[in-house]
């Protein structure tokens, strides 16, 4: 009599993929709100509703459950934006302009996070603490992020011929910082603006940012008449 394949090894392996997507979700909002140092193994367990030593289980230790929760969406946001580039220098040609350039680097990101659920505002919130922690989150931007970066450099670099390398750089400094802190969603401007700007309103960042981000690189990397 022929035996029925056994589902015991399927059904394994996808409650381990199951459990391991919990922790990391889980993990990814107490990160995200206390960053690496200010979060335990057993505060993480204590969210999924486990013991803290199956978390051991799946982690060897608190800075290996970081870098996963940390490489989940990085390698989603980065392909996205380098997908995005690539189609927008296909389609420009020899003629890319800052501004095109900027929109398809930023606004492919904050798709994700005014479009996507809570996880992803989690993770941009989390993204901007790696970004603002020179000991060990520098390292982490440039392993996920470097080439769609260099990339974006490269599109500008013929946007903009007469531009110094310091200047383009510069220009990315200042925009990386914008993005974020608009990704933080710290609440700030809702305050000063007594309403009227939201940290939640990514169309409203979306509208903005390229537009004024783009007109800061003509600024710096003008002419000299343009920079009196």
């Amino acid at each position: 009599m022929t035996k029925t394949p056994s589902r015991a090894k399927p059904r394994k392996a996808e409650q381990r993929a199951e459990m391991i997507e919990r922790i990391l979700t889980e993990a990814e909002f107490l990160f995200s709100r206390h960053g690496l140092h200010g979060v335990t193994l057993k505060d993480v367990a204590g969210r999924v509703g486990v013991h803290h030593t199956l978390i051991h289980y799946y982690f060897a230790d608190k800075t290996a459950l970081f870098d996963a929760v940390f490489a989940r969406r990085a390698g989603v946001t980065a392909q996205r934006r380098m997908d995005a580039l690539a189609d927008y220098e296909a389609e420009a040609g020899d003629s890319p302009t800052v501004e095109g350039a900027l929109r398809a680097f930023l606004d492919t990101d904050l798709d994700l996070y005014g479009q996507g659920d809570e996880g992803w505002r989690n993770y941009g919130a989390l993204a901007s603490l790696v970004s603002n922690s020179p000991a060990w989150g520098a390292e982490l931007m440039d392993q996920h992020f470097d080439p769609v970066v260099l990339r974006l450099i490269a599109i500008l670099r013929k946007a903009l011929p007469d531009a110094t390398e310091e200047d383009l750089f510069w220009g990315y400094h200042f925009t990386t910082g914008a993005l974020m802190l608009s990704l933080a969603r710290t609440g700030r401007i809702d305050k000063l603006s007594g309403g009227l700007c939201q940290s939640e309103d990514f169309e409203a960042i979306k509208d903005r940012m390229a537009r004024f981000m783009a007109a800061g690189f003509h600024q710096i990397c003008g002419d000299g008449a343009a920079r009196d």
